[in-house]
């Protein structure tokens, strides 16, 4: 499976607007949970898993989800496809299939992030996997002072 955005669509008129994404089968969810960052360009990565999948939506701010299709998660390879999306409360939902490492950095202040996922928390804690935030590196050319 691939990666893949579900578009946002909105609907207004003189009391305010409604954004929905219809095509976004809400059927496979779990749970959920919110990140907000408190500083702004927080990189939070790379955290994958082998079957569970994700759906992710910002709620306010925009960030940069970077995703990674994983060849093997106890020795990754340095040098595969790093892909990029940047998400805002007004453009889409990306899903996460199985098998992916993603990672997000909030480009704005005001921030939250929400993620959806396919497996209770107990399931997810058996198919965890985490890798440095700095193993594959798209976020220097938003944050310079990311070493630092």
């Amino acid at each position: 499976m691939e990666p893949k955005l579900f578009q946002i669509n909105m609907s207004s008129d003189h009391r305010g607007k409604v954004l929905f994404s219809n095509d976004f089968d809400m059927s496979e969810i779990k749970r959920s949970y919110v990140v907000t960052n408190t500083l702004q360009k927080t990189v939070r990565a790379w955290h994958g898993h082998i079957s569970e999948q994700k759906w992710i939506t910002v709620q306010k701010g925009e960030f940069l989800v970077c995703l990674v299709k994983v060849d093997d998660f106890e020795n990754p390879d340095k040098k595969l496809e790093v892909k990029e999306y940047l998400l805002n409360p007004e453009n889409s939902v990306l899903f996460v299939p199985g098998g992916y490492a993603n990672g997000a950095m909030n480009l704005t202040k005001e921030n939250e992030i929400r993620y959806f996922s396919s497996t209770t928390l107990k399931e997810s804690s058996k198919d965890d996997y985490r890798i440095d935030a700095k193993f594959w590196d798209p976020w220097t050319v938003h944050n310079p002072n990311f070493y630092e």
